[in-house]
């Protein structure tokens, strides 16, 4: 249960400032040195390392057809992009691209709506639902350079439609539209990712506490523009604390940067009409580490604003997370202690981002 009621400080709306025209940001959005995102360099890292520079791109298309060489050719994909990057786009995954088309559309207007209208769905720390500003409740903190709404979808108990935006119209039936074909592509998913690991396909989604009790929540990210982004970030570098989180990008203005196998930052160039898939804390810890939940962050732009939608899919809040028996030996010990998701995630809403470091803290001693 989350303690924390209210915010430590007043909340500024981050598009407030974006469009008061102010020329240098506030000091508490300005990241430290070795944080910032430095980007003339992570250009040139991208132009010039084409190895690096781009996440897997699958279709899954290849996983409903009788050719049973491609059949096998795309779990392989995904299987080797769980393990070696932890993210990877998919392609053909069953949403059309009207919904998405509207889905961004719709969203994209709430925002800009009057801050009057939107403040009244203002949330607070105590379950994070609603339009926000920040993650974390430390004074004085850091802060990010993005706005947001967060809303639950399932399980029913925690889905309360007074908390979902009424305005603009139309907008509660395009959320469950949306969120409906997001649960069924993670059902999916969730199979593929047993099967891969030599198991029966329900073994992931019975870890989460079974088809009627995993969680599903809505981010709606909206980084307004900035006139410093070389000071600042959008999202500060973290690992998704849930299961699976399926991102509908923006891509017209790229943003979201996956943190590379030699530590260099690399931009995701989103691939037209694809949803970008990543592991998350809960999956690496229940596969011991062979699926990899993988530090990513989220860059600014000085003249266009940019929005994404994040759909995370987690397990029921008091089961217990840990390494699955079926992946334990005495050549590949249990990696990490037992602990909830609903312990688990209290550290980000109170603490923000903050890299791998809580995962990290829950390596079983060796």
């Amino acid at each position: 249960m989350n303690m924390f009621q209210d915010w430590p400080e007043p909340i500024v709306r981050v598009q407030s400032l974006s469009q008061s025209n102010l020329k240098a940001i506030p000091n508490c959005y300005v990241k430290p040195l070795s944080q910032r995102p430095n980007l003339p360099s992570q250009n040139h890292h991208n132009k010039h390392n084409p190895v690096t520079a781009a996440i897997p791109i699958i279709d899954l298309g290849g996983l409903y057809t009788n050719d049973i060489t491609l059949h096998a050719k795309t779990l392989d994909e995904i299987s080797k992009a769980c393990k070696e990057w932890g993210f990877f786009q998919v392609v053909n995954h069953g949403l059309s691209p009207q919904l998405m088309g509207r889905a961004k559309e719709t969203w994209r207007d709430f925002f800009h709506l009057p801050m009057e209208l939107k403040n009244m769905h203002a949330n607070s720390p105590k379950t994070y639902e609603g339009y926000g500003s920040r993650l974390g409740v430390e004074k004085g903190a850091i802060l990010d350079w993005s706005d947001y709404y967060y809303l639950h979808y399932c399980p029913l108990s925690l889905k309360d439609y007074t908390k979902w935006p009424s305005l603009p119209l139309h907008c509660r039936e395009l959320l469950e539209d949306y969120c409906k074909e997001m649960v069924k592509l993670c059902e999916n998913l969730m199979k593929i990712l047993s099967k891969n690991l030599g198991l029966q396909e329900d073994i992931l989604q019975n870890a989460f506490g079974g088809k009627e009790e995993y969680g599903g929540c809505l981010r709606v990210n909206y980084y307004p523009k900035c006139p410093q982004p070389e000071l600042t970030l959008g999202l500060s570098p973290h690992s998704d604390p849930g299961g699976l989180t399926i991102l509908l990008p923006d891509e017209q203005v790229a943003g979201l940067q996956v943190r590379g196998c030699d530590d260099a930052w690399i931009t995701v160039e989103p691939a037209p009409h694809a949803l970008i898939v990543n592991i998350g804390d809960q999956i690496q810890m229940l596969t011991n580490s062979i699926y990899k939940s993988i530090e990513h962050r989220v860059i600014v732009s000085p003249a266009k604003e940019r929005l994404s939608l994040a759909f995370f899919y987690n397990p029921k809040g008091n089961v217990p997370i840990e390494p699955l028996k079926e992946l334990v030996t005495e050549d590949s010990p249990a990696l990490y202690s037992s602990t909830t998701y609903d312990q688990y995630r209290q550290f980000i809403r109170t603490q923000g981002p903050r890299s791998k470091s809580h995962i990290d803290e829950l390596r079983s001693p060796r």
